[in-house]
């Protein structure tokens, strides 16, 4: 093989290591926002039955 070729082979599976990092971590942060989003919407139907059965008792 030619110097070149191993460098163009070490590029690509650099390329491909930090491209597999880029990727969880994105995937990490997309993930960690849909559980926030969920957990707002559960907190917010919570907080309306909350509202709604102590609102009867008064």
């Amino acid at each position: 093989m030619e110097k070149s070729s191993i460098w163009t082979f070490v590029g690509v599976v650099v390329a491909v290591m930090i491209a597999l990092v880029l990727v969880n971590i994105v995937f990490s942060m997309l993930w960690f926002l849909v559980k926030a989003v969920i957990v707002v919407v559960v907190a917010i139907a919570v907080y309306a039955v909350l509202r709604g059965v102590f609102s009867r008792r008064e």
